[in-house]
């Protein structure tokens, strides 16, 4: 008898001290921060799930993208022919993208189910999600939902759909292209990117709801900024 009201004298003490934050804060003090900035860097990243300012939609030009990036077996094996591809969907502050924020770290087999024909492969898809699909503060079903929509507001110039040769260009060029494919999309939207000379996707930004195309200066700087790139034939 005397042992069950000692351990529920412990477990009572216990439950005071978590009450009361106690607990809690010698837990922060462990680490590298009091129990306050512990709780204010907890709301921090929570909020960084909902209080993005817009998305960039992330299209990989696949044969470039293979050229210069191990590991991605299923784009890049021979025969498929793919173009143009999702890399994924950024929230994305004015200064800078959201990564890494507090959810759930695995979407379930109907959630993935919905992610099907977006990504090359399931292993991208389960890894956008991770990095940046948490920070939307969606649900993974949702999320993939809002992939979907992103990739069907943008339509791939007839430039780009099923080349049969390599091509050069300058990036204005692949710009203007997309800009005479999706008139609502202007200068200062989109960026191309590049690796080596060799273009590897381009970054299209579009407001939180999806409705609109969106200026992002931030990440049209940090567009491609050689003179020439070259856009190898799909594999």
């Amino acid at each position: 008898m005397r042992r069950v009201f000692v351990r529920c004298a412990a477990w009572a003490l216990l439950v005071g001290a978590v009450a009361s934050g106690g607990f809690l804060g010698a837990i922060a003090k462990e680490g590298d921060c009091s129990a306050e900035d512990c709780a204010n860097r907890a709301a921090s990243r929570a909020g960084a799930a909902r209080d993005f300012d817009f998305y960039v939609l992330a299209l990989s030009w696949s044969p470039g993208f293979c050229e210069s990036v191990a590991g991605a077996r299923d784009q890049c094996e021979p025969g498929k022919g793919l173009g143009f591809v999702v890399h994924g969907l950024w929230p994305q502050y004015e200064s800078g993208v959201t990564s890494e924020c507090p959810g759930a770290r695995s979407p379930s087999r109907v959630a993935i189910e919905k992610a099907a024909g977006l990504f090359p492969d399931e292993r991208l898809a389960r890894y956008e999600w991770r990095k940046h699909g948490v920070c939307s503060g969606k649900s993974p079903s949702d999320y993939f939902a809002d992939v979907a929509r992103a990739h069907a507001a943008v339509a791939i110039p007839a430039l780009f759909v099923k080349p049969m040769r390599d091509q050069t260009f300058t990036p204005i060029d692949v710009e203007r292209a997309f800009y005479e494919a999706n008139p609502r999309l202007r200068p200062g939207m989109m960026a191309v990117s590049c690796r080596r000379g060799v273009m590897d996707g381009v970054r299209i930004c579009l407001s939180k709801d999806l409705r609109e195309f969106r200026a992002c200066p931030a990440v049209a700087q940090r567009g491609c900024h050689v003179r020439e790139i070259s856009a190898p034939a799909p594999l």
